[in-house]
């Protein structure tokens, strides 16, 4: 079983300063039995109450985590199951306010059951209140980050959890919609933990309670708002010291090397450390495809590196995630390009291939921070031009950049296999060629 802390006990395992913000101004109803009457919910409060010392099932207040203020919710899973009622609804909401005007991300502790039976539809519409403050604090540009506890299900799952920005969650935890005594009697267990869902594309990472403060506190470091508009993100130096190729074939060679670098040797030489986003938030991840931010002589930079496989669609719904958070909160985006093209298996076609890379395409297009782009190895398409930077984009000489793979190309021209080598050259795919064709600003060296 994964953590069960109280509200209070998780917050100091987390935070350096904790500064309360609730007020009981919310709480002066609890002699009553709700808006629906039910009897003994009076009781079953008092009860709560006395067993865990709150008045109700979060804490909210402001926050420091190794230096980095924030705004933190905390669910007390003690207080009838950490579920959702209208008072919880007013401090949700609050807490969602207390960050909005004052600049700060928010921090989620979630440890919830859902809504609270007890209050009926005026529980389940606290959903609706939550939804409309998240949207509004996202609006305003800070960044939200939940911890999912044990066990995150129900309502507090579907708003605060998976709809923040960043989904971090603890091991063992039972998250999902439908709590335990719901879910089908035949589901499979491990759909419904950290883990499973981290496979699917809805968590970002697991984290082990010792880790959690350094991890949350990087977080908070690496989504700071900037004050000033960001400059472009620094080109990396090529890690290879090939040399340029001389005939078009002769650089789709060197791109399909397995002895070039790869996007991992280059993110890792670019930045003092990085903290990956994974999943598309539709249930696909793409292991091809890396993204995330990092941190850069102080500066944070979001990243989306494809790793030399066709991009899946999953890929691109995560790009295009990643762009779009970087776009609200004002911070530039780096792209390594390294696809032969993008899958184009039924799989990829039932999973909506044409409609990820629309997304994709419209990510790139609409963001207002500058994106820098260094082709690193092969660029098949427009699966590898949907993450292209318009007017910023740099090759290395061990990179190609071509509207279709020349194999492909003479297929379609119906040439024969002899005559891929010429349709190479033909189609100026070479570093220098794109640079002369105005596509790259510059062919980068070591």
């Amino acid at each position: 079983m994964a953590d069960r802390l109280s509200a209070r006990a998780a917050i100091a395992a987390l935070t350096t300063e904790f500064e309360e913000l609730t007020d009981d101004a919310f709480d002066d109803g609890t002699g009553d039995d709700g808006p629906l009457s039910w009897a003994g919910y009076a009781d079953s409060r008092a009860r709560a109450t006395a067993r865990t010392g709150e008045r109700e099932s979060v804490v909210h207040g402001l926050a420091s985590l190794g230096g980095q203020s924030c705004v933190l919710v905390s669910f007390e899973f003690g207080f009838l199951g950490g579920s959702l009622g209208q008072r919880t609804g007013d401090r949700l909401v609050a807490a969602y306010e207390a960050a909005g005007r004052r600049g700060l991300p928010l921090v989620s502790l979630i440890a919830t059951g859902g809504s609270r039976m007890q209050e009926g539809m005026i529980a389940l519409t606290q959903l609706q209140r939550v939804a409309h403050a998240s949207a509004r604090l996202r609006a305003a540009g800070p960044a939200q980050i939940a911890v999912l506890r044990d066990p995150t299900t129900g309502g507090g799952w579907a708003t605060l959890g998976a709809g923040a920005d960043v989904v971090l969650a603890l091991p063992g935890a039972q998250v999902g919609f439908a709590g335990s005594r719901v879910r089908p009697p035949d589901a499979d267990p491990a759909a419904y933990t950290a883990e499973g869902q981290l496979a699917a594309g809805q968590v970002d990472a697991v984290v082990a309670p010792r880790e959690l403060p350094g991890t949350v506190g990087r977080w908070l470091r690496a989504l700071h708002l900037p004050k000033d508009p960001p400059p472009p993100a620094p080109v990396p130096r090529a890690l290879s010291a090939a040399g340029l190729p001389g005939t078009g074939w002769d650089a789709v060679c060197q791109a399909r090397s397995a002895s070039r670098p790869r996007a991992e040797a280059y993110l890792d030489a670019y930045f003092s450390y990085r903290l990956p986003l994974v999943g598309d938030r539709c249930g696909g991840t793409d292991p091809g495809l890396l993204a995330g931010f990092g941190r850069r002589e102080d500066r944070s930079v979001a990243y989306v590196a494809q790793c030399g496989t066709a991009t899946r669609p999953a890929g691109y719904r995560t790009a295009a995630r990643v762009i779009r958070l970087a776009d609200r909160l004002g911070l530039p985006v780096l792209t390594l390009i390294d696809t032969p093209g993008a899958a184009n298996d039924a799989e990829a076609e039932r999973a909506g291939a044409g409609a990820a890379i629309a997304d994709a395409f419209a990510a790139v297009a609409a963001a207002r921070v500058p994106l820098t782009t260094l082709v690193i190895g092969e660029g098949g398409s427009g699966g590898a031009l949907a993450l292209a930077a318009p007017g910023n984009t740099h090759v290395t000489p061990d990179s190609y950049f071509s509207v279709i793979a020349p194999e492909l190309a003479a297929a379609i021209l119906k040439r024969t296999p002899d005559q891929v080598r010429a349709t190479a050259d033909q189609l100026r795919l070479r570093p220098q060629d794109l640079v002369e064709l105005g596509f790259a600003r510059s062919v980068v060296g070591p």
